[in-house]
Parts: structure tokens; C-alpha cells; sequence
């Protein structure tokens, strides 16, 4: 069924039986799974023109993972070529690349077909799915691979719209703008900007890094991969399992800190401030840069790079608040105005507004956004209530600050798996989430988020809900916890009903 709808890119009617949103590690790792286990009948719809979602979108200087390459990768297609210990951006979307032809995608990835909405038919048992520019899509089942790193965010600004020289966002990198020599303002300091910033100093004729909140930074310690251990990885049976194993302990317990282990939260605090007080001599500067938050209550960033490029003389930190944007120009709150020419958001994505842009409409005609007005909510992350037949891949408070985010999305396309293979064996087609099992299970998120340094740790970060203020985003817990929580499926927590007679 799929090669007929992908040899007629052109047709605006499509059915499946499961349709994927999103060709970044999760669409991909489903599509993957999905083959394995011999379900065939499904279509992954991307909306950029390639497959890669945060790692084919963010190109910008610099850009790499936070997490060893060697653990940033699927367990089940482990990459003994990787050149360096923190993979860049190039690295990891090619090994996607090389993911899609392995395991023979391609047929069924349609690029360019942005997902819009999504409403489900109780007396169809199916999902009619509105994509692209004229397309319809009916589904039984639908999977949001979307993640949360998809939509830029940018600050509320008086004054940003009035700005007339170049500006951008690091999501949407525009390389044809030229910085040599030119004065440029940068605005955040968190992940991406730590990357970038390091790269463009050289060539700018000066630079403003507006920052509004410190960070807790730890280094690095990125390195090359010589090719002899490239040839072990590739070589000595069981090598590049083990390493990868050694990888997961050594990032696991750190988890500790953040939920209230006093010793390892002070000794990672201890490991940022040396780094800190190595690399800038300047007690004022050292100073500006010390977070008055515990450590992990926002994102803890590694770079071994950024604190040397904020020592040279034409970089200047900025810990003002901005009070306006002008045409050619930011002002802060003490009255300065620096003349720039080139302004760039380093200030993350929406990530506590899931399926912002789009309307997903469940059983009822209940809007998704109405159902989580009091917050982000899903069973294991993955089903919610009241939307029978959607699973969420990266859902909420199923994200990480410690370790690898391919762990989570591994566990929960097995999950996935497990769902739709319960739905064959009792013949049934239809399978919702019990409402009391996921107001259960948000229950015991909220107290074991209450006791995490997110919740008690003294900052606003981008985990927390906006309105809320609860953390919607971070799983409050192990890795190891969360494998054993989606290792089967229990049909307790499930509503199964047989497919609608037809007509």
C-alpha cells in the first residue's frame, strides 16, 4: 500500500493504518521498529524537504550534542565511526542519513508535507489528518515525532520588530549574512548560544552577549577519536557496547542531584565553579557569570570553549535587561544605547507548548489545548486520555537532564510497539488511555517533582509551564526507572474496542 502512495505524490486523499509526524531520531526510530515488527502499512510525513527534524534544522556554527556520541545514537544501530567524543551536527545527521538507507525508509518518508491538524472520527475509529498544502490523510493510529526543539522562541521585546538590519534566530541560521567585522549582538546564553558564540568571535569587530540569567557550565572535555580506536570500536566484539554501557553509568547518577542528593549536587556545583574561576581570572566577570540558583534547577551546559571567548577585548557581557530594540540599535534599562548591526536570538524553543500551530481534536471534540489547560499531561508520556489511538513520542515529563534522550525514545517506540501488537491479539482496533490512570499517573509526577531541585532549586527555567509554573517537561527520575515503567503494557490502564462496523 505504501509504494502506491509515495509513487503518487500528487494524490490529495492518503489512508494508512499508522501515520508518523516528524523524521528526526524519534519518527525514524518508529518507522524502524515498525518494519521490523512487520506492520508495513504506515507513512512518515516530514515538513522540511529532508529527514534529520533538530539535527538537519539547527545549522548553525558550532552546533553539536551535549550527550557522548557513542550514547546519542540507537542501541540497536551503534556507529563505531564516530570522530569525536561530542558529535557535531554534520556527524549525527549523517548518521540519520545512513539510519534511512540501512533499514530501506525512504518509500516511506513524504518531505515538504507540513502536519496541520488532526481530528479523530469516533464512528470511523480514525484519525483525519489535514497535511501539506491540500492533502487528507486517514489514519487509524497517529504518532507525533514532533519533539519539543521545533519551534524557535523569541523574546518579548519592545521595539524587536523595528530592528532593520539582519536578524535571526540560531534555529534558522542565515549563513549568507556576513559578520566579519561586524557589530553583533547576541541575545541568551543558553545551550545554543554557548556553541555559537565561541565560533563567530573571531571574526566579528565586536560583540554584545546579552544575558539574562547565568548558567552553570561544566567542561566539556571533548576530544578526537583516532582512527586505532575507531578500528577497535569497529573490530573487538562486544568494545563498543561496553563503552557505550560505561557512558550510560558514568551520566545515570547524576540524576541524584537533581532529586535532592545534597553530596552530589555540591559536588557538581564544586566542578562548575573551579571551571568558572580557571577560565576567568576576573572577579567582576566571574562574578556576572555565577548562577544564584542550585545547580540542574535549569540546564546544565557544557562547554569547554565559551568562558575564553568572553576574556577577549572586543566581547563584552551584558547583564542589563534590555529596555527597548531600535532600528540599529538595543537599549537596556540603565539608558545605554549600543549601535549594532546584526542581531541574533540564541533563546531557545517553545517546548512546554506542545503542538503549538496546529490542532489535534480528540473523542468528543475536545481540542488538545483545552484538555491541557491546566498543563501538559500523558500516561507514561506517550496516551492521553480522551485521544484514542495517539502516541507521543518525547511527550510531557518524559525529557532529560542528565543522559541521553534516545534511551526515552527507544523505551517508548517499544512501548508503541507493545500497544499495537495488545490491539492485535484481542482483536480490537481502537485503544485509549483510562482517564483515571493518567490523572493517577500525574499525580505521582507533581509529588516526585515536588521534591526535585526543578521545583525547590530558586529559578524559573524553560521545564516549567508558563501558567503553572510545574514542570511539564522532565521525567523525575532514572532512566532506569522510566525502561522499567514502559517495559510491557498493562491493559488495566487501557480502554480496547473493536473497530466500528461498517457500512
Amino acid at each position: 500500500m505504501v509504494e502506491s502512495l509515495t509513487s503518487n505524490q500528487n494524490r490529495a486523499d492518503l489512508a494508512v493504518d499508522v501515520l508518523i509526524v516528524g523524521a528526526g531520531f524519534s519518527g525514524l526510530c518508529m518507522a524502524i521498529k515498525l518494519l521490523e515488527a512487520g506492520m508495513k502499512d504506515f507513512l512518515l510525513i516530514e515538513k522540511s524537504d529532508d529527514i534529520g527534524g533538530t539535527w538537519y534544522e539547527n545549522r548553525y556554527p558550532g552546533c553539536a550534542c551535549d550527550v557522548p556520541a557513542h550514547l546519542y545514537s540507537f542501541s540497536f544501530e551503534r556507529n563505531p565511526g564516530w570522530t569525536r567524543m561530542f558529535a557535531s551536527q554534520t556527524e549525527i545527521y549523517q548518521y540519520l542519513k545512513s539510519c534511512v538507507q540501512r533499514y530501506g525508509l525512504a518509500p516511506y518518508i513524504r518531505f515538504n508535507t507540513r502536519f496541520h491538524e488532526a481530528a479523530w472520527d469516533e464512528s470511523a475509529g480514525l484519525w483525519h489528518i489535514r497535511a501539506g498544502d491540500n492533502l487528507s490523510i486517514h489514519a487509524r493510529v497517529l504518532i507525533s515525532g514532533m519533539g519539543a526543539l521545533h519551534v524557535p522562541h523569541y523574546p518579548e521585546i519592545p521595539g524587536i520588530e523595528r530592528f532593520s538590519g539582519p536578524a535571526f534566530h540560531s534555529a534558522t541560521w542565515k549563513p549568507e549574512v556576513d559578520l566579519s567585522g561586524k557589530t553583533v549582538a547576541v541575545v541568551g546564553t543558553g545551550a545554543s548560544a554557548i556553541q555559537f558564540v565561541p565560533q563567530i568571535a573571531p571574526r566579528v569587530g565586536r560583540l554584545y552577549l546579552f544575558q539574562r540569567t547565568p548558567a552553570w557550565i561544566v567542561p566539556r572535555l571533548d576530544f578526537g577519536i583516532s582512527e586505532k580506536w575507531r578500528e577497535r570500536f569497529r573490530n573487538v566484539p562486544g568494545l563498543a557496547w561496553a563503552f557505550r554501557k560505561f557512558l550510560f553509568l558514568s551520566l545515570e547518577w547524576r540524576v541524584l542531584s537533581f532529586l535532592g542528593d545534597r553530596f552530589v549536587r555540591e559536588h557538581l556545583e564544586r566542578i562548575a565553579r573551579r571551571h568558572l574561576e580557571r577560565s576567568i581570572p576576573d572577579h567582576k566577570l566571574q562574578a556576572a557569570l555565577t548562577p544564584k540558583y542550585q545547580i540542574g534547577c535549569k540546564r546544565i551546559l557544557l562547554s569547554d570553549d565559551f568562558y575564553p571567548a568572553l576574556k577577549q577585548p572586543h566581547v563584552e557581557l551584558v547583564t542589563e535587561n534590555i529596555a527597548e530594540v531600535r532600528e540599529r540599535s538595543i537599549v537596556t534599562r540603565d539608558g545605554v544605547e549600543r549601535p549594532i548591526d546584526v542581531l541574533i536570538y540564541g533563546t531557545g524553543f517553545h517546548v512546554t507548548d506542545q503542538f503549538i500551530g496546529m490542532r489535534l481534536v480528540g473523542r468528543g471534540g475536545i481540542e488538545i489545548h483545552d484538555a491541557w489547560h491546566n498543563g501538559m499531561s500523558a500516561y507514561l508520556g506517550v496516551t492521553v486520555s480522551g485521544f484514542p489511538n495517539l502516541f507521543i513520542l518525547l511527550g510531557p515529563n518524559t525529557g532529560l537532564g542528565h543522559n541521553s534522550v534516545v534511551l526515552m525514545i527507544e523505551a517508548q517506540v517499544h512501548y508503541v510497539i507493545k500497544c499495537l501488537k495488545l490491539m492485535r491479539r484481542r482483536n480490537t482496533s481502537v485503544m485509549e488511555v483510562r482517564a483515571e490512570s493518567q490523572k493517577h499517573f500525574a499525580a505521582n509526577i507533581r509529588d516526585r517533582m515536588g521534591r526535585t531541585v526543578w521545583q525547590s532549586g530558586g529559578c524559573r527555567s524553560w521545564y516549567q509551564d508558563t501558567h503553572t509554573g510545574e514542570n511539564t517537561t522532565l521525567w523525575p527520575g532514572s532512566v532506569i526507572g522510566y525502561l522499567r515503567s514502559t517495559r510491557s503494557v498493562s491493559d488495566f490502564e487501557y480502554d480496547l474496542r473493536p473497530a466500528p462496523p461498517t457500512h
